[in-house]
């Protein structure tokens, strides 16, 4: 699928691309991402750190299991590639470092202890990259999308869905191209005074919380 990506954006954007699989969890991995990506393109200007999972259940029946392979994927896996661009965007003295977080890491939601606190951890840690890199010219942000369309609230049923929307004051749910114009503004010139703030992309539902 992520080769279907790359060849999609080579033939619609005339641009070079680049497919790589990776273990974000691995660190050994995420090195040789970095490595190879430096190796055809020369540099890295911008990242964005969007690997994430669920594994939903209350806390009384989630597994260690559970626990351990949400933080693993969403938490360690920014802390991993953020640590792997560092260092070459400091040479370069310029970076943009953009992380997905989610309105659930600073409102909480019931059966999602685990992606909840992978989360809020994404949001802890971009405030202090963002102190930690910004006197090299590094800025580092975050997303944090509501409730966006996609297979999971396809599967939902209209009373699950209403119920949903009556949490959001626009009420409807969000497009993913919502989140993905948020990230073009993060990488974007229009963006470089902007350090260490979390964007909410939800429909004005973190208000809710």
């Amino acid at each position: 699928k992520a080769e279907e990506t790359a060849n999609d954006i080579r033939a619609k954007y005339h641009v070079d691309t680049l497919a790589i699989k990776a273990d974000v969890s691995k660190y050994e991995d995420v090195e040789i991402l970095v490595n190879q990506t430096i190796e055809k393109f020369g540099k890295i200007d911008i990242i964005v750190n969007n690997a994430g999972i669920t594994r939903d259940n209350l806390i009384m029946r989630m597994s260690e299991q559970e626990w351990d392979l949400v933080i693993d994927i969403n938490l360690k896996g920014v802390f991993n590639c953020t640590k792997a661009v560092s260092r070459p965007m400091m040479k370069q003295r310029y970076g943009k470092i953009i992380n997905i977080a989610s309105v659930v890491g600073e409102m909480g939601n019931p059966g999602q202890i685990n992606y909840s606190a992978s989360k809020a951890g994404v949001i802890g840690m971009t405030k202090t990259t963002a102190k930690e890199l910004g006197s090299r010219g590094i800025r580092v942000n975050a997303i944090a999308p509501g409730f966006i369309v996609s297979e999971m609230t396809d599967k939902m049923t209209d009373q699950a869905k209403e119920s949903l929307i009556k949490l959001i004051p626009l009420s409807e749910l969000g497009k993913p191209a919502d989140v993905a114009k948020a990230a073009v503004f993060l990488a974007s010139d229009m963006a470089d005074y902007i350090t260490g703030q979390v964007i909410n992309v939800c429909g004005g539902m973190v208000m809710q919380g």
